[in-house]
Formats: structure tokens, C-alpha cells, sequence
């Protein structure tokens, strides 16, 4: 059985997002004084009094706004029809507002059980207006401060409650704060990267299949890190969509700097990346840092060149070879050149993304390794060095300990390295090699 379903709702900025850390024990969620900031779903894990929950912190619901804010509420509104729980977050600061009788207007509409939270209750002295929420016709409410923790272990006892016995028997997760410890092992996790508005997340939901992520033309949509896992041809997928990653001199104190920090986090728990490249602009100088960033988390990547349908015939070849230039030292990565809004040549994108897997955990027998360092020495020897014998210490990356009888200068082990990318067909996948000397 699945765990049971809490959904966070109500109107931007009312601290649905602070909420979700408090009852999940960790800063897990974006939180910002600014309206809007979470526009995705994001779905963690809560545990309270031997019973665990899925939480689900949406973008926020209004039944007007622009086109954002609608995408935003279409998100929240497919959530609810799934939720088992809902939490209606309101601002006891501001009191009841128009968009809060609205939500609660179609909350009642939907038929899920709903729990009336009044949150920003800070002092004991506030308690007494939580009561004009009665208004909304959701029940009693429940006073909370999600900052301070005020009132949060009352609103578990209630959520458990109104759960019942759907939310006991369910082991939580160790961590829910920490992705890389829920993630099975037979789970391939893809991190989807690059600069903002280059339609990351317009793939992320091609490649999932549903409109998991708001896409809109506004640089930043994305603020946070947000996990899918997908059965597909090559297995179980955990794909990751990230914020977009600017210059540090463009990247704002605070809101920005802590989504940027999410998606390092989600680059370093990856097994290979996905950076992803608007061809009509080509790879500027940022892709080459996001490029530096992938390799030094020693996963590979897959580079994929989206809007290629509106690079122009004779500008093609100076946008790929500005992907050799700037990427070299990515070294075999493919190119993968593709539309996300269309969909064409996204097909692609999962067989290589399984043949880098596969690469990437390849481990190779010490004899037939052995046996291919003396080819290797006998076609071109080490200047004042023998190797005397290697041994693969690690898959993911490949990795292989050299035993020499002196020092192999930098040249020697990048021809080293080739020639064991080539001999063993290992692609793009990294590779490290050490070197102990006898």
C-alpha cells in the first residue's frame, strides 16, 4: 500500500511552504518573503506517532491571475483530486481575504476532507482571531506559527487522525530531507541541468509524460529541485528538474542562491546529467561552468540541444562546433539534438541515457584489464616507468588503481585513459585512475 496523501493549499505567501518544513522536521521546501515563490509540486515525507504521510507542497491556488498563476493553480487543482488530506493555509496576519473564500469555496466543491489551518499565530495573544475563519465553512480551525512550531504537534495529532489507519504501517523514510537515501538502488536518477529558460522543464515533462513542472517563458520558473520516478524501456527513472543556474553576479541574495544550492544538491546525488542547451543561442561561457560542475560530480552527462528546429540550416555547424569547443572536456558525451515543445528527437534521449548507465557501472576483470595495460605499454611505454599491474577499485565511476614503478607524468595517463575508453568501449563515462608507485 501507498502512503496517504497531504495536500498543502491555499493562496501564495500565506506560508504553506514553512508548514511543510515544520511537519516534515527539515528545510526541505523554498521558503521566501516574496508571493509565488513555489510553483511546482513538490512531494516529501512525514512521519508522526508511527504513522507516515506523503506531503505535497503546491504553488498556491487563485481563481484569477495571470497566465502563470493559472498554470500554478492547475498544478495545485490536479493535486487535490488526489489528495487524501487537504490543508487549507491561511494568514491570520490579513485576516480572512476574498481568495481565501474562493479556495474554500472550491475545496467544498471537490468533496476531499479538508483541515483549516490558520497559520503566522506567533503569540498566544492571536489566538482569539483564528475564529473569524470560521467563516469559511471548513470546520474549526487549527492555530499554527510554521516558523516558530507553535501548535504543529496539535495539527500532526489532527492529520493522523483524519488519516486513520491508511497512514499507520508505513515505514518512514529515514531522512525525508535527504533524496539520496530514499531512492532505491535499482533507481537510475537523471538531474535535467542548465541556464534558465531553456525549456528544462518543458522536457522534464515531455520525458515524464505529464505536466508535472509549470512551464512558462519567464527566466526562473523552476525554484526548486522536483523529483518524478518513471518506468520506462531502461528501467526506473528519478528524473530531477532544477532551478536554472545563472552567473553568481546575477544570481539575487537568498531566494535565488538557496535554489541554486537545491540543484548542485540534485547534481551531486545524480548518476548522470542531462544539460540541457538552447541552440539558438549555443554554449555560452555558463553552460561551460554547469559542464565543469558535472564532471567534477563524476557523473556523465548527455547534452541536448533544445529549439533546434529554429537554428537556421547555415548556422548549424558553427553551433555544434561551438559545443566541441566549449565542451571538450566533456569528452564522448553525445549531442543530442531535439524540440521539447514538439517533442522530436526527445526518443532519443533514453537509450543514451541507458547506454551511459551502463557504461558508467561497468566493471572489467583484473586479467582482462591487465592484459590490456601490457598492449597498452608495449605499443607506447612509460617514459622511466613501468606499470606492473592494475585493478578496478570502483564502478560508478569507473575506476582504476595503476601500480607503477615510478612516477607517470599527466600525458602518459590521459593516453592511458584512451586507450582503455577505447578498448573497452566505456563512451563518455568517466573515468578516474590513480597511481601508486612501488
Amino acid at each position: 500500500m501507498s502512503r496517504p496523501t497531504v495536500v498543502i493549499a491555499g493562496r501564495p505567501n500565506v506560508g504553506k511552504s514553512s508548514l511543510v518544513n515544520r511537519l516534515c522536521g527539515r528545510r526541505v521546501a523554498v521558503v521566501e518573503e516574496e508571493r509565488g515563490v513555489t510553483r511546482d509540486r513538490h512531494v516529501v515525507t512525514a512521519e508522526w506517532g508511527g504513522a507516515s504521510f506523503d506531503v505535497v507542497d503546491t504553488g498556491g491556488w487563485l481563481a484569477h491571475g495571470d497566465d502563470l498563476e493559472q498554470k500554478v493553480s492547475a498544478q495545485a487543482d490536479r493535486a487535490i483530486h488526489d489528495a487524501d488530506l487537504v490543508l487549507l493555509v491561511t494568514d491570520v496576519t490579513t485576516g480572512v481575504a476574498d481568495e481565501d473564500r474562493e479556495a474554500a469555496r472550491w475545496l467544498r466543491r471537490t468533496g476531499r476532507p479538508v483541515v483549516l489551518v490558520v497559520n503566522k499565530v506567533d503569540e498566544a495573544r492571536r489566538e482569539p482571531e483564528i475564529w473569524e475563519f470560521l467563516s469559511l465553512g471548513l470546520g474549526e480551525p487549527v492555530a499554527v506559527s510554521a516558523v516558530h512550531g507553535r501548535g504543529a504537534g496539535d495539527l500532526l495529532d489532527r492529520i493522523v487522525r483524519d488519516l486513520g489507519e491508511s497512514a499507520m504501517g508505513h515505514p518512514a523514510d529515514a531522512s525525508p530531507a535527504e533524496p539520496i537515501e530514499e531512492t532505491p538502488t535499482d533507481e537510475l536518477r537523471i538531474a535535467l541541468v542548465g541556464r534558465p529558460n531553456v525549456g528544462k522543464s518543458t522536457l522534464f515533462n515531455r520525458l515524464i509524460g505529464e505536466e508535472r513542472s509549470v512551464v512558462h517563458d519567464m527566466p526562473g520558473t523552476t525554484r526548486d529541485a522536483v523529483d518524478t520516478v518513471v518506468d520506462t524501456e531502461i528501467g526506473r527513472v528519478r528524473f530531477i528538474d532544477t532551478a536554472g543556474m545563472r552567473r553568481r553576479a546575477r544570481t539575487e541574495a537568498g531566494l535565488e542562491t538557496y535554489a541554486v544550492l537545491r540543484s548542485l544538491d540534485a547534481l551531486d546525488r545524480a548518476d548522470i546529467a542531462i544539460l540541457v542547451i538552447d541552440a539558438t543561442v549555443g554554449a555560452t561561457g555558463q553552460d561551460q561552468r554547469l559542464a565543469e560542475r558535472i564532471a567534477a560530480a563524476g557523473c556523465p552527462a548527455v547534452v541536448v540541444l533544445n529549439k533546434w528546429e529554429l537554428v537556421s540550416t547555415d548556422q548549424r555547424p558553427t553551433v555544434l562546433g561551438g559545443i566541441a569547443d566549449r565542451l571538450a572536456f566533456l569528452g564522448e558525451a553525445p549531442v543530442l539534438k531535439i524540440s521539447a515543445l514538439s517533442g522530436k528527437g526527445v526518443h532519443r534521449i533514453l537509450p543514451a541515457l541507458g547506454a551511459a548507465a551502463s557504461d558508467y557501472a561497468q566493471r572489467i576483470p583484473t586479467g582482462v584489464l591487465n592484459r590490456a595495460i601490457r598492449d597498452l605499454q608495449a605499443h607506447h611505454p612509460a617514459p622511466g616507468a613501468k606499470i606492473r599491474y592494475a585493478i578496478q577499485g570502483a564502478t560508478e565511476p569507473p575506476t582504476f588503481t595503476l601500480f607503477a614503478s615510478g612516477r607517470l607524468p599527466a600525458t602518459y595517463l590521459r593516453y592511458v585513459e584512451r586507450s582503455l575508453r577505447e578498448r573497452f568501449d566505456l563512451g563518455s563515462t568517466p573515468l578516474r585512475i590513480r597511481v601508486r608507485t612501488e
